[in-house]
């Protein structure tokens, strides 16, 4: 972490420029339309130079800030193609690994957090880290017990580079607001602040872990690696050996894509139904098959809390959607929040639009690949239909972010996978509402 600006003042004048960035070109686009070039060409240009800037800012900050920006990644899903690709490019950039904490950094913490007897609660511990992402890094160990150890650590620093970076990020829903005039972006903001000050707590992560695991003790389909000990910042675990689901995209047969894929899907309706939780990474990384066949799945810093499971609606509006009820649709979506009381939408071009959520359930086994998936993108985002600023103009609910997002993150994962899968069975047997409806 060593390029990452940790003092205060010094993050705050980089995000500071973001508004004050956006303003400008907001000034410079009301000249060229006043110059007498197309609207929709100001705009699509505004959107464009704003996700450059906007990610540019959030991937140097990194740490925190670069957090911030993946979980704002789901706001892509909500425009037009050629407006999200900046977003989507930028997005790749932020992904890439941190660079590594050095090893006398790494036996701070652990003598910080373990105690400064820390060794003697491992047979063994490699200094060399295994992994590293945006806010700490993992290393392999033994425990003292013998079972070997996956040790995640947060970088030094990383609490107090966040807490600095959310006092700005909130501005920057003025930026988004201005883009994106159906959504309630401040509400959004503030339930993405929230969830990412949980990451930091890797006590909180052990808790979902273990529930998970108390859930899927003993299933057929997932593997979930028990906590073995968990602090503030270091959080132990088993090691979980199998076949990187990134591995699968890649070099997989069509048997076990199929495989991964049909486990996959269950996962992302089974975590709420059976633990009450939401599994809220889906990012391949955080997936691997292991050598018994089964999903293991990693990484539970950001999960959905759902004491009821996923929402009733959501399968019931789905069901009144495979009946082609356009207005039932339109309405019962005013209702959840997704189109504001003042925004006026045509019914039957909203259903059309939502098309690409309901496709999958219309079938026994559908087939996700890429090819549908650009298909679809093209289909929503073609300036030639009248629909095709509707995505500006839905609202995302803030209790609906991380379902959006793991729904969003995992109809793209399946695509990767070209994966034929049970589909509609699985809603039937896990959707609330859906088999009712």
């Amino acid at each position: 972490m060593t390029d990452l600006p940790r003092k205060a003042v010094a993050r705050s004048a980089k995000l500071a420029t973001l508004p004050l960035g956006y303003a400008g070109r907001t000034a410079l686009g009301l000249g060229k339309r006043i110059g007498g070039k197309p609207a929709e060409a100001v705009a699509a240009e505004l959107q464009m130079r704003t996700a450059e800037q906007l990610f540019a800012v959030l991937g140097e900050l990194k740490g925190g800030a670069m957090k911030v920006g993946q979980a704002m990644s789901i706001l892509e899903a909500a425009m037009p193609e050629e407006m999200a690709e900046p977003y989507r490019v930028t997005l790749t950039r932020l992904q890439e690994a941190a660079p590594p904490l050095p090893a006398r950094d790494v036996h701070a913490v652990l003598a910080e957090q373990l105690g400064r007897r820390w060794r003697s609660k491992f047979e063994s511990f490699d200094d060399n880290p295994a992994a590293a992402a945006s806010i700490g890094q993992v290393h392999r160990a033994v425990w003292a017990d013998g079972r070997p150890v996956a040790v995640k650590i947060q970088y030094p620093g990383a609490a107090e580079a966040l807490t600095s970076d959310l006092v700005q990020v909130g501005r920057l829903a003025r930026v988004f607001g201005g883009m994106i005039p159906g959504l309630d972006v401040r509400a959004i903001t503030a339930e993405l602040r929230e969830r990412i000050v949980e990451e930091l707590d890797y006590s909180l992560e052990a808790e979902a872990q273990q529930a998970f695991a108390d859930a899927f003790r003993d299933s057929p389909d997932f593997a979930i690696p028990e906590p073995v000990h968990g602090t503030a910042t270091v959080l132990v675990s088993e090691w979980l050996e199998g076949r990187p689901l990134s591995g699968v995209i890649v070099e997989g047969t069509k048997e076990e894509r199929d495989h991964a894929g049909q486990l996959y899907l269950r996962f992302m309706f089974a975590g709420p139904a059976t633990a009450s939780l939401l599994h809220a990474d889906p990012h391949p990384g955080n997936f691997r098959i292991t050598p018994d066949g089964r999903l293991g799945v990693l990484d539970y810093g950001a999960v959905n809390r759902l004491p009821e499971g996923l929402p009733t609606s959501i399968g019931r509006l789905l069901a009144i959607a495979l009946d082609g009820r356009a207005d039932q649709v339109l309405d019962g979506l005013r209702d959840e929040g997704f189109v504001k009381p003042t925004m006026r939408l045509d019914a039957q071009e909203l259903l059309d639009y939502l098309d690409p959520f309901v496709e999958p359930a219309r079938h026994d086994a559908f087939t996700f690949s890429r090819a549908w998936l650009r298909a679809e993108a093209a289909r929503i985002s073609d300036p030639r239909r009248e629909g095709f600023s509707l995505a500006l103009k839905l609202n995302l609910p803030p209790s609906y972010v991380l379902i959006h997002r793991v729904w969003m993150g995992g109809i793209g994962v399946l695509c990767q996978l070209e994966a034929e899968v049970s589909t509609r069975p699985e809603m039937e047997r896990w959707l609330p509402g859906f088999a009712e409806a």
